[in-house]
């Protein structure tokens, strides 16, 4: 029995300015870290045997932590295509907008649909490749979004749509 899986799908290359400024401080503020966490690893190794210093094993292991998101950063950032201004067509939604909804119990809530780099649902920000983002795509002000997630089905009307 293999343990191989296929690849995930691709994320979308998309990133907002604000986005793309925070993940190249990420970046900065993990190198500085990483040089941090080589210094106690060697202060760590210089004390004797490594199977059973802890001190030791916990900076390897946080080492490669460190190491595995600044590749990913590294290999990410070139790919990523920063949207510096809004569409043509401010009416309908698309990436980058603020799309104020209305759920059929009367509550409003607002979310603003960003690269997959830099999503936060507490904050409001959806990914461009999530299904909510995807069934918002194209449309206007007034128009009626069906979601369905799993066996429950949900009815928003868009509200409102800005681009900052």
């Amino acid at each position: 029995m293999s343990r191989w899986r296929p690849p995930p799908p691709k994320s979308s290359p998309y990133v907002t300015v604000e986005g793309f400024a925070a993940l190249q401080e990420e970046l900065r503020a993990l190198w500085e870290r990483r040089h941090d966490v080589v210094r106690h690893l060697a202060a760590a190794a210089a004390e004797g045997d490594r199977s059973e210093n802890a001190e030791y094993i916990y900076r390897k292991k946080e080492l490669r932590e460190l190491d595995r998101r600044i590749g990913y950063l590294q290999r990410r950032l070139p790919t990523l295509k920063v949207v510096t201004q809004a569409p043509a067509d401010r009416d309908r939604v698309y990436f980058g907008a603020t799309v104020a909804l209305e759920a059929e119990d009367g509550t409003i809530s607002a979310y603003r649909i960003v690269g997959p780099d830099e999503t936060d649902p507490e904050e409001g920000r959806i990914s461009v490749d999530s299904p909510m983002a995807r069934a918002l795509l194209k449309r206007a002000v007034d128009e009626e979004v069906v979601m369905r997630t799993g066996a429950t089905t949900s009815r928003y009307v868009i509200v409102d749509i800005r681009y900052e």
